[in-house]
C-alpha cells in the first residue's frame, strides 16, 4: 500500500468529521488528519485520481501533495 498527502482546506472538526466519513465510505484505507497544518496522509491501494474524487466530495478545496 502507498502513503500519499493530500492539502484538504479544513478549519473545523466537523471538516475533519467529513474526511474521515468519506475516506471510511471507500474502504480499504488508513488515514491520519492533521486538522492544524491542514493536511490528510492515507495509505491505500487506491489510485490518486479516485483518492482526490473521494475527498472533493467533502466540498472541500483539496490538492495532492506527494508520496510519503
Amino acid at each position: 500500500m502507498t502513503k500519499r498527502e493530500f492539502s484538504v482546506d479544513m478549519s473545523c472538526e466537523g471538516c475533519s468529521g467529513a474526511v474521515t466519513k468519506v475516506l471510511n465510505k471507500l474502504g480499504d484505507v488508513q488515514f491520519s488528519i492533521d486538522l492544524p497544518e491542514k493536511k490528510v496522509v492515507i495509505e491505500s491501494r487506491h489510485s490518486v485520481d479516485v483518492l482526490l474524487e473521494t475527498l472533493k466530495k467533502t466540498g472541500k478545496n483539496v490538492s495532492y501533495v506527494g508520496e510519503k
